[in-house]
């Protein structure tokens, strides 16, 4: 696998720091932009762009279910009292799409997700006329709603220009090579095997981007009901194509996917939990797997390895606690 280039060169370097001694003072500090993002996975994107020029706060974190979120009292005032908000949209926070709409029109609300070419994405099988939203389980396509957050924050801070723009060339060279890790090691496990099972079907741009069938047995949304009827029809599925492994979500509950495997053990054939993958949030703050990177090295390193993959536990960089 070709190592990409990581470091900047000396002239960066030097642009960098000019830019880290601008915000060391009191009058940039005093400028940065005070921003509220509704998950993780955008946090985290702001972040990374907005470096020290920016202080985000995060409503969803690790297992939280974004289907499903309702703002809070806090939430609300937080989000008003903030510089801008950044939001997913495509639906994602479905029961919040009214009170956000009704915030944009006082102050700026940026749906990162939604300036994405529509060609680019997967129609939803629950809502008509609206996308799956789960875009960021495709580096090469979640990298796109980089240039989003570089206009956004250019526009609240435009000082802070070159600064937003290096991190965020950082950001897409470090996507890249994530990308590069995840077809290598997913490419070794068997065509045969290349069936993702989970509990809700938050992985089809995953599997459109590496070559994996997905079935989740709820639809797009935890919203939607699993019913008995599709759980007997993936059980057989199961047993009739002798697959190996289940996946359970960290924001979703297990119930169903226990169902799946005691249904197919009743029927003689044992299936393993592969491993709990990060769907709708990351990680823990402060973890590696609560960044993006890192969320999503251990979903490709959780399932390559659960599938047959030779794949050390420690992911792309080791910086994993052990995937499995």
């Amino acid at each position: 696998m070709k190592n990409l280039p990581q470091a900047p060169n000396v002239s960066r370097r030097a642009v960098l720091a000019g830019m880290a001694a601008m915000v060391a003072t009191p009058s940039f500090a005093a400028s940065r932009v005070n921003a509220v993002a509704t998950t993780g996975m955008i946090a985290d994107m702001v972040r990374r762009i907005g470096g020290p020029g920016v202080e985000v706060q995060a409503l969803m974190g690790a297992g939280v279910d974004p289907h499903a979120y309702r703002q809070t009292r806090s939430d609300i005032v937080d989000m008003t009292r903030s510089d801008a908000v950044f939001s997913h949209g495509l639906y994602l926070e479905a029961q919040m799409e009214e009170f956000l709409a009704d915030l944009g029109r006082k102050r700026p609300v940026f749906a990162v997700a939604e300036t994405l070419d529509p060609s680019a994405l997967i129609a939803s099988q629950d809502y008509e006329n609206r996308f799956d939203p789960h875009v960021w389980m495709d580096p090469d396509l979640w990298v796109q709603c980089v240039p989003e957050v570089v206009r956004a924050l250019t526009t609240l801070r435009p000082k802070g220009k070159t600064l937003f723009e290096d991190n965020a060339a950082t950001f897409v060279t470090d996507a890249k090579a994530l990308s590069v890790y995840s077809h290598d090691v997913l490419s070794q496990v068997r065509p045969e095997a290349r069936v993702l099972l989970t509990a809700h079907d938050a992985f089809s741009y995953f599997g459109a981007a590496f070559g994996f069938e997905v079935l989740g047995i709820q639809g797009i949304s935890t919203e939607s009901e699993a019913g008995l009827n599709r759980i007997s029809t993936l059980v057989d599925t199961l047993v009739t194509r002798q697959l190996p492994a289940v996946f359970v979500e960290t924001s979703v509950s297990d119930r169903n996917i226990r169902a799946l495997i005691e249904g197919a053990a009743a029927q003689g054939h044992t299936v393993a939990i592969g491993g709990s993958l990060y769907s709708d949030a990351m990680g823990l703050d402060g973890t590696y797997e609560g960044t993006w990177l890192g969320m999503i090295d251990h979903n490709v390193t959780t399932i390559a390895r659960a599938l047959g993959a030779d794949v050390p536990a420690g992911g792309r960089l080791g910086n994993l606690k052990g995937a499995a």
